[in-house]
């Protein structure tokens, strides 16, 4: 039984050398940002609705969609430019979003500023889509496919939605500290929570995780896929060898990585 929620979902303490890979990022996104030179494209008036939109050299073969982690509460998409690379090396158009973070937005106003820029990005780019989210961001891109969140013409045409470190029972975090910034109401964990609510039917998910990750996070992993399966969705849980809650997204940097792979399979 777990008594100590804080700990159970907290990260970076149990990471050697966390604070470093994490300035490492920065670096790597604004090398990324500078080196492709994104189009911004606005979704709302507020000063975080909007999305980095990255084109590769040759046509298109589809759309993919990048959700930014940080518990709803932290970074933006242009944190995490870098994980563009490996989608936009093969071929993929790319929208990085960013989103309004808590205590502004409530979770329930984040996914519905997710639902109007996957909208969005959907309009301009053809072809099929491709979503794909960290932790918090595992969370948002696995709500996109609940039944409901949007419309059926754009989600007909998602082919892969792939959670990496995915929250998606919020039921636990009512248990944490961070809940003073999330806000989060037990009625709201519920009517949030992917694990709770049934996905469009035969939407294709992976849900993957860091065999190093901290317990919760491999328990958040395997629960989504198994109790979706039963729901009509083709799902699969992975767990990625050698990798921790931070390095896993490093399978996004490159044509080869182990998360792009995963993506475009």
């Amino acid at each position: 039984m777990i008594t100590d929620w804080d700990g159970a979902y907290a990260n970076g303490a149990y990471i050697a050398d966390a604070d470093a890979i994490v300035d490492g990022w920065k670096e790597r996104a604004d090398a990324t940002r500078a080196r492709h030179s994104p189009q911004t494209v606005r979704t709302g008036r507020e000063s975080r609705q909007f999305f980095d939109l990255y084109s590769p050299e040759h046509p298109s073969s589809g759309l993919t969609i990048i959700v930014h982690g940080g518990y709803w509460m932290a970074f933006s998409g242009r944190d995490f430019a870098h994980l563009v690379e490996g989608p936009l090396a093969a071929g993929q158009s790319v929208a990085a979003l960013t989103y309004t973070l808590a205590p502004e937005a409530r979770i329930a106003e984040i996914t519905g500023e997710i639902v109007h820029a996957v909208r969005v990005a959907a309009e301009r780019i053809a072809g099929p889509i491709r979503l794909i989210g960290h932790s918090a961001g595992g969370h948002l891109v696995t709500r996109m496919v609940c039944e409901g969140a949007l419309p059926p013409d754009i989600a007909a045409r998602i082919v892969h939605v792939v959670s990496i470190s995915g929250v998606h029972d919020l039921r636990p975090l009512l248990r944490t500290r961070m809940n003073e910034t999330l806000r989060l109401t037990r009625e709201e964990a519920i009517h949030e929570s992917p694990a709770l609510l049934a996905p469009i039917h035969g939407a294709r998910v992976t849900c993957v995780v860091g065999a190093e990750e901290r317990p919760e996070f491999r328990r958040q992993n395997a629960l989504l896929a198994n109790i979706w399966t039963g729901l009509g969705a083709e799902t699969r849980a992975v767990e990625l060898p050698g990798v921790n809650h931070f390095s896993i997204i490093a399978g996004l940097e490159s044509r080869d990585g182990a998360l792009t792979r995963l993506l475009l399979e």
